[in-house]
């Protein structure tokens, strides 16, 4: 069954994903300039390096889990050329953010060669600031010769970058687990300059445009040594004799006996050149010698090269755009998914967001498996993709990781209490805060309309320990004043006393602008509450991203 994990995606390659089960992985990390700021190299201590760089605004940070990290991949943790590599980053670029990332990436990388098949393939999405220190990474884990390609990816149409050329491509790093992997060739459209030079030639029979191509070949293969008898005519028509065979003259014909050039071979038998000529796709120059026909209408195209720029990004009124700041078109995940898997092979994206790889997978009839560490982007997934191929995909896959009961709930603050805030947040249709740290009382916000133009929002504040206080509920009827906010929504785990319930009655109301309706300003929902279904009383939210349109026509793989 289709999968889709929530949480860190380490430990759930770790303990989820078997060894050489997986036939293709695709992998966009949160590291690349579709929003970017410059950011300097720089160690702990303060001391700036002389080289800049423009770095994603939520890649990781060095800290005691990256150093942790580090040494646990140095202690056997990675492969000895792994290890070697990223000895090497350390003393090339210090201990700084930069490092940081890479080590993260790395102990993920390792995981992911480990759960490929001989056969598997691995995208490694990114851009040109970070793809030189990746690349070389996974030369370390892969090993060098079973790097395939950097595909550039024209993911914007101009870009008027100051002082340096526009940014517009992306960088998508293709490795292999062996030289046997998965390989179906994808041809695009030719150019149009090319069919007008190449094929100029109509027989205006309706099989369209043709050019001239050659029959012959630098090897042969197979029984390519026979004469090609032709005969021409008193008019000076050459053609092929009705069965090829030697028979006696014809008053007024010439008879040739036609041979490849010198080293060269027929590229075809003797019965397939007797049908190509009984479909009229052999024509004969004016010395009788034998050439292809090859029509427009019967080629699949030009074959794909390592640049695409057919392509086009997500604008932001398209279709499939649901909001999420780093979407990839569904496109250009069918590329890659059609090239390098089969029908009913399995796909994985360790940092799947909105899920288009997901999307893409589902529709080419692939298997699934997806991970991401935001509940938001497991909930978006999961509407999309019923909103997409209809309620019945619902029961096609699963969700791991997600608390669906209360013990669940009060396992995921313990072990992770930002992650439990998020997923708080997420279940009242909020935005989380994007970065774990100091808060100040705001641990998400809810968006509502109040006119066409204009939002009014609802902070969320989010408690998970086994004791909550009145003055909690009143720091936040502070916070909403000092944010200009609207309303308030405190999430609980544990049940409210009688004076927060208090506390929050005495914060007052809120009148909606468009209906007159009043509200409580500072409400109280329990996790408990939540999970049953329970909404907090307010204006109706403004979702984080949109909702995806249904595809007509398309029916569900599964």
């Amino acid at each position: 069954m289709n999968r889709l994990y929530y949480g860190d995606n380490l430990p759930i390659l770790r303990q989820q994903i078997a060894d050489e089960s997986v036939d293709l992985v695709y992998l966009d990390p949160p590291f690349n300039s579709n929003r970017s700021y410059n950011v300097l190299f720089k160690s702990k201590s303060g001391d700036q390096a002389q080289a800049q760089m423009e770095a994603f605004d939520d890649t990781w940070t060095w800290s005691q889990d990256s150093d942790a990290l580090y040494d646990e991949m140095l202690g056997g943790g990675a492969p000895l050329d792994v290890t070697i590599a990223l000895q090497a980053m350390r003393k090339l670029l210090g201990t700084n953010d930069v490092l940081a990332y890479l080590v993260m990436m790395t102990a993920r990388l390792v995981e992911l060669h480990r759960v490929l098949k001989p056969t598997g393939s691995l995208y490694l999405h990114c851009d040109p600031t970070a793809s030189h220190y990746l690349k070389i990474m996974l030369d370390a884990i892969f090993g060098p010769t079973n790097f395939v390609s950097e595909i550039s990816w024209k993911r914007a149409s101009a870009h008027n970058d100051a002082k340096r050329w526009g940014q517009i491509r992306d960088i998508i790093l293709y490795y292999s687990r062996s030289n046997d992997r998965t390989w179906n060739t994808q041809y695009g459209e030719y150019d149009a300059s090319y069919v007008a030079r190449d094929y100029r030639h109509d027989d205006g029979d309706g099989r369209g445009p043709w050019r001239r191509g050659d029959l012959t070949a630098a090897k042969p293969g197979g029984d390519v040594s026979y004469d090609w008898r032709v005969r021409q005519s008193p008019e000076g028509v050459w053609s092929a004799d009705a069965d090829n065979a030697y028979q006696s003259p014809q008053e007024g014909w010439t008879y040739k006996a036609a041979r490849p050039y010198r080293g060269r071979f027929w590229a075809y038998s003797r019965d397939n050149m007797l049908a190509l000529e009984a479909e009229g796709k052999i024509r004969y120059t004016r010395d009788g010698n034998p050439e292809f026909k090859r029509y427009l209408s019967e080629m699949p195209g030009a074959p794909v090269s390592n640049h695409w720029d057919d392509v086009p990004p997500i604008n932001s009124g398209a279709a499939e755009r649901l909001g999420y700041p780093t979407q990839k078109p569904v496109a250009l995940l069918e590329r890659i998914i059609a090239a390098s898997s089969n029908p009913g092979d399995l796909v994985l994206d360790p940092f799947c967001g909105c899920g288009t790889t997901v999307d893409a997978a589902q529709k080419l009839g692939r298997r699934w498996v997806g991970i991401d560490i935001t509940y938001l982007s497991i909930d978006l997934m999961r509407e999309r993709l019923i909103r997409t191929y209809g309620e019945d995909i619902d029961g096609t896959f699963e969700v791991r990781g997600v608390p669906r009961d209360l013990e669940a709930a009060h396992a995921l603050f313990k072990s992770n209490h930002f992650d439990f805030e998020r997923w708080a947040v997420s279940l009242v249709l909020g935005q989380p805060k994007g970065k774990q740290g100091g808060d100040r009382g705001v641990d998400g916000i809810i968006r509502f309309p109040t006119s066409k133009t204009d939002e009014g929002r609802a902070i969320v504040s989010v408690k998970g320990g086994q004791k909550v206080h009145p003055h909690e509920v009143r720091d936040l009827a502070g916070t909403i004043d000092q944010h200009d906010a609207q309303m308030g929504v405190f999430v609980c785990l544990a049940k409210p006393t009688a004076e927060m319930l208090k506390a929050a009655n005495e914060s007052g109301s809120y009148e909606y602008e468009l209906s007159g309706h009043r509200y409580p300003r500072v409400q109280i929902l329990t996790i408990a509450e939540l999970l049953a279904g329970k909404k907090p009383n307010m204006p109706t939210p403004i979702r984080p991203f949109k909702i995806a349109k249904q595809r007509m026509n398309e029916p569900t793989m599964f």
